[in-house]
């Protein structure tokens, strides 16, 4: 994980403009690499939302993008998106896994949460095995451009957190 920079757009790229794949994500697909630096541009120095490029050990590319927001005292969000070409070799989980070591051991965070889609499999499936709990459905949560969904809401204690 980096910071991610303007140039990563390029690469990124490949999964914002993945209509399977923004299924899942808050807007629509992109048209252009321009709509995707526009759409990284305020992400890169934003306080709300801290996020890092994923990337793997000894290439610099960006594979995706994690993302943490404070909810509240104690509570983070975690978010997280990778490109098509670099699933099913657990790059995901890694990058889930570092993030939540970072939030708890050195942020002292007592809960993580993540807010997916239930039509999403993978993503479940990944916070599933990381000891992730399902806590909610919220029904006709999101307006999104695919219409309007329900949102899972699954949640991770400290105090469970096992190291993955």
């Amino acid at each position: 994980m980096r910071s991610i920079r303007p140039d990563d757009a390029a690469a990124l790229h490949e999964a914002y403009r993945d209509a399977d794949l923004m299924r899942w994500w808050s807007c629509a697909p992109h048209a252009s690499i321009a709509e995707t630096e526009a759409y990284l541009a305020p992400r890169i120095d934003d306080a709300a939302w801290r996020s890092w490029t994923i990337t793997l050990a000894g290439d610099d590319r960006a594979i995706g993008t994690i993302s943490t927001t404070q909810r509240r005292a104690g509570v983070a969000e975690i978010g997280y998106m990778l490109v098509r070409s670099a699933w099913g070799h657990d790059y995901a989980r890694e990058a889930v896994l570092r993030l939540i070591d970072r939030l708890i051991n050195d942020e002292r965070q007592r809960r993580i949460f993540a807010d997916v889609d239930p039509d999403n499999a993978a993503s479940l499936h990944l916070l599933d095995s990381l000891g992730f709990r399902r806590e909610a459905l919220l029904r006709d949560e999101w307006e999104t451009h695919i219409g309007v969904r329900d949102s899972v809401i699954l949640g991770l204690l400290a105090r469970e957190w096992g190291g993955g």
